[in-house]
């Protein structure tokens, strides 16, 4: 299996922006599992679809702002820090740029010295390990210092950043979005729980492993970066009974859908607990706890248009995604959405 068969032709303009007024507005393409037709509506009719005694999935993770900017202290060049995941003793993995700038021994200064950061050590993809020292709460400089890690697709900031947060957004740790998740409100959660959906939570911590892209032709060689994962015991219970009741578990987002596939055991039974997943799910892959899915649509020759191939069949997919172009669908983070049940 090649990257080049996962690429499609997308025109700049269909890269959305900004997120809509009303994130419920945005349309929805519903790609059928049974016989890869397509429908074209608005995501609110995303009802029309769902069926009593079936379960939503989402991801509660929340986006912190994780975009630092500060100044070397010898020299007072400029660094870019991306925060990408917390170890111990407030040591960061970070990305930074420029790395040359970046080795260890380096002291970097940030916001007239209220955060510092002392470059320890270089790990995978050229990522640096960082130990912060700070005086107070960290989340609270963060939130002080630290801009929205927008992708880099997005060219300007945004007027509010709580539009790249869902309206369920709670556990902070995350470098990036769950952005299938954006399009709902809290009245169209109020209303899937009138029609006996349940709505159940799991949380992963969304790194750029995501959106890096595949380097590699040979798409079996590609590897994921690790991601921090919690499937909490009565969740689990309530996918697990919603399974074994005949209901379908539909997955909002990749990072929900990964978080499933990842805590599920071959027999079919999703684990509680916690955990770093690198699952990479890609055509061939058998799923063991999803039914459906709701995603945004994604980047050519990217992991999550293999994802939704693997799902949906690489030709169905690469079918919709030519529609979606011709149709003028709005792509990536702030776009539309795409059902695949």
């Amino acid at each position: 299996m090649r990257t080049s068969d996962f690429y499609y032709e997308l025109p700049q303009e269909l890269i959305a922006q900004d997120p809509l007024e009303d994130r419920s507005s945005s349309r929805l393409m519903h790609l059928s599992m049974a016989d890869g037709s397509l429908e074209h509506r608005h995501f609110r009719d995303i009802l029309d679809y769902l069926k009593e005694g079936d379960i939503l999935v989402i991801n509660d993770t929340k986006v912190i702002p994780a975009r630092l900017y500060g100044h070397k202290e010898e020299t007072g060049a400029v660094i870019e820090i991306l925060l990408l995941k917390r170890r111990e003793n407030d040591i960061w993995e970070c990305l930074v740029k420029p790395g040359k700038k970046a080795r260890p021994g380096a002291k970097i200064t940030f916001g007239d010295g209220i955060l510092k950061g002392d470059i320890i050590d270089v790990v995978d993809e050229g990522n640096r390990l960082i130990q912060f020292h700070y005086e107070g709460i960290f989340e609270e400089i963060l939130d002080q210092l630290g801009e929205m890690p927008l992708p880099p697709y997005i060219t300007h900031k945004l007027k509010d950043k709580n539009r790249y947060q869902t309206v369920y957004a709670k556990n902070e740790g995350s470098a990036a979005a769950p952005t299938a998740g954006l399009h709902f409100t809290k009245e169209l959660l109020e209303q899937v729980k009138a029609k006996g959906v349940n709505i159940a939570h799991v949380t992963l911590h969304v790194g750029l492993g995501t959106f890096r892209p595949v380097k590699v032709d040979d798409v079996e060689q590609h590897h994921m970066h690790s991601e921090f994962y919690i499937v909490e015991e009565d969740q689990a219970k309530l996918i697990n009974d919603t399974k074994k009741n005949g209901g379908r578990v539909i997955a909002v987002g990749t990072t929900s859908c990964r978080t499933l596939e990842s805590a599920t055991g071959e027999d079919g039974v999703l684990k509680a607990g916690s955990g770093w997943t690198e699952i990479f799910i890609y055509p061939g892959y058998k799923f063991k706890m999803i039914d459906g899915l709701i995603t945004n649509f994604h980047l050519p020759e990217s992991t999550l248009v293999m994802l939704v191939s693997a799902l949906a069949g690489k030709e169905n997919i690469m079918h919709a995604y030519e529609v979606a172009v011709q149709e003028k669908y709005r792509f990536f983070s702030f776009g539309d959405a795409m059902l695949i049940v």
